[in-house]
Order: structure tokens, then C-alpha cells, then sequence
């Protein structure tokens, strides 16, 4: 059972060059892959299982910030080693509210309406960094980069 979860077929297809090098480094040759596959496809799978973690591994090390939005509430997660910074704009009450349009986080982030309420909170892990951003990628977050955070920040009340 992988640690986040098996790569799905299309995954896999698109990242069968990094695979193929994944098994010639693991000592697995093409011919004794096609065997494997045919002949034990319980330890094929183990090996898929790896190669999705290894893969997951390496992106969520990576991972610097993610994004959650929805209608009414927009959330940027700075992922720092030891914690999560939040920055928070959520509307206070839902009218013409649309967090989902960008062009409307734009004009919010720079002249906040009195109905929105900006804020910040941070967050220390409550286990591994990277298995907890991996639930929140399952959750629908996004991975995303850091404009809309400093943005948001410059939004932050004084």
C-alpha cells in the first residue's frame, strides 16, 4: 500500500520515462519487468506503489504554497518546514461574493470591501509536512505559487 497513493494509469504513462529509469536504478531490466508483471503481480504493484511515493515525495517537498477556494472564502498556505501560514479573505455575508473568478479576487485583494474580512493564522503540523499536504491536496487544495499570497498579505489590516 503506497504511503499517498498509486499513481493512476495516465499518471504513469506520462511519467513512463522517469519510471523506466526508476526500475533500471532498482536493478529491473524491460525483460524481467514484462515477466513480473505476468508472473508475480502482487510485487509489480509493490513497485508501482514506490514509484508513486518517490513521485509524490518529490513534489510535495517542493511544495511551497497551496489554495483552497470556493465561493466565499479563499485560503493561500504558505508551506513552511515546520508550520502552515494562512492568509484568509472570506466574505461576511455571500452577495456577489465569487472567489472562483479571478478578476474578482483582483479587485478584492486591492480595495477590500467592507464585507470581506482578511486575516492571517498559522498552523504547526500535527505529523509528517509532506503526508499532511498531500490530504489537503486530496481535500482540494491546489498547488500554486506565492503572488496571491503576498497580494492577500498587502491586504492584511493594519
Amino acid at each position: 500500500m503506497p504511503e499517498y497513493r498509486r499513481l493512476s494509469p495516465d499518471e504513469l504513462h506520462e511519467l513512463e520515462k522517469d519510471f523506466i529509469e526508476y526500475l533500471i536504478i532498482n536493478g529491473i531490466t524491460a525483460e524481467e519487468w514484462e515477466q513480473l508483471k505476468k508472473t508475480d503481480l502482487f510485487k509489480a504493484e509493490k513497485i508501482i506503489d514506490l514509484f508513486s511515493d518517490v513521485v509524490f515525495e518529490s513534489i510535495l517537498r517542493k511544495t511551497s504554497f497551496l489554495e483552497y477556494r470556493d465561493k466565499t472564502k479563499i485560503q493561500i498556505f504558505q508551506c513552511l518546514p515546520e508550520k502552515l501560514v494562512v492568509v484568509v479573505m472570506e466574505a461576511l455575508n455571500e452577495d456577489n461574493t465569487d472567489f472562483t473568478n479571478n478578476e474578482y479576487i483582483a479587485q478584492a485583494a486591492v480595495c477590500p470591501p467592507s464585507s470581506l474580512k482578511v486575516y492571517t493564522t498559522e498552523k504547526k503540523y500535527s505529523r509528517k509536512r509532506e503526508a499532511e499536504l498531500f490530504e489537503m491536496l486530496q481535500t482540494g487544495c491546489v498547488i500554486t505559487d506565492d503572488k496571491l499570497f503576498k497580494v492577500l498579505c498587502l491586504s492584511l489590516p493594519h
